[in-house]
């Protein structure tokens, strides 16, 4: 039984098409174990924009990050040895990244040099970083997911403070995924993919969390993965698994249903286009960018500021 009105549908369209150049459909360790031993010819995650409104993109297998331009032009920005899972765009202009193999690593667009920002914590290693985010005083809060599920609830929340202290906030997470701020930087939202579910953490002045809890239920598919926040607090949510990106209000009332027009596997998404009012959404099954109109903005994020 739901104790809410039907969210309103929105359809969606094809922004974006990974080019043919680019895809080279094989069997990597990556898809090995991550896609049931299948061939993929890429995985597309963690859209993000740049002041010039170009979309950057990571391809996990091929260790890829890619830029697309507002004219649809592909370009290979960096390619390397590992598998980048999450990223975002620094004030200073600066590509960070969460690996899954490698840590919080940190790329010059221009220069192509990279480098890394946490590799271990207190000599040990990550067990596999998946998003990140910033704040606007410069703290990064990054999710450290691995393996981690409702059998192992281990997964961590951290926040790299911006003069580089690393604290974990909650080291009991059931697979936590994507993430992101309020507007007040008053509460982390967290997708808890194995437990469907979004999760809410307080933030204190003094530093940590307490009082940690479930913010919204899903049900069906995957879980939750990517998140998004509205200029009004408004939360979309990617769930895989049901090729859908359910949007709610401030309060955890959902508000619309967006469904994809491609595959179920709706990863990630940003919120982008000259108003602010277009979700792009990767589907990273068939390496596409969806494009769905909404009357409801996205928060400023800082990299675009």
């Amino acid at each position: 039984m739901s104790l809410y009105a039907p969210p309103q549908d929105v359809q969606t369209e094809v922004l974006f098409r990974l080019p043919d150049e680019f895809r080279d459909k094989r069997r990597t360790d990556w898809s090995i174990f991550n896609k049931g031993g299948e061939a993929a010819d890429c995985f597309l995650e963690g859209p993000s924009f740049d002041r010039a409104g170009n979309l950057y993109l990571v391809d996990i297998p091929f260790g890829r990050i890619f830029r697309v331009s507002p004219a649809g032009d592909w370009t290979l920005v960096k390619q390397y040895d590992g598998w980048p899972n999450g990223l975002k765009i620094h004030k200073d202009g600066s590509i960070w990244i969460a690996d899954y193999r490698h840590g919080i690593l940190k790329l010059d667009p221009e220069s192509g040099a990279m480098e890394t920002i946490v590799g271990h914590v207190h000599s040990e290693g990550l067990k596999g970083c998946n998003d990140l985010v910033f704040a606007s005083n410069g703290d990064l809060y990054f999710t450290d997911q691995g393996q981690t599920g409702l059998h192992d609830p281990t997964g961590r929340v951290f926040r790299r403070t911006a003069d580089g202290r690393l604290e974990c906030l909650i080291d009991t997470v059931p697979s936590p995924n994507g993430l992101v701020l309020n507007a007040a930087e008053t509460h982390l939202l967290v997708g808890v993919t194995r437990a469907n579910a979004v999760w809410r953490l307080p933030l204190h002045a003094s530093g940590g969390t307490s009082k940690v809890g479930l913010f919204v239920q899903l049900s069906g598919g995957t879980g939750p993965d990517g998140l998004a926040m509205g200029s009004g607090d408004e939360l979309a949510v990617c769930h895989v698994g049901l090729g859908s990106v359910w949007v709610f209000n401030r309060l955890g009332e959902p508000m619309y249903r967006v469904r994809s027009c491609q595959g179920l596997l709706t990863t990630n998404l940003a919120f982008g286009g000259p108003d602010g009012q277009t979700l792009h959404i990767v589907e990273s099954d068939t390496g596409c960018v969806l494009g769905a109109r909404l009357p409801l903005a996205g928060q400023q994020l800082f990299g675009q500021s």
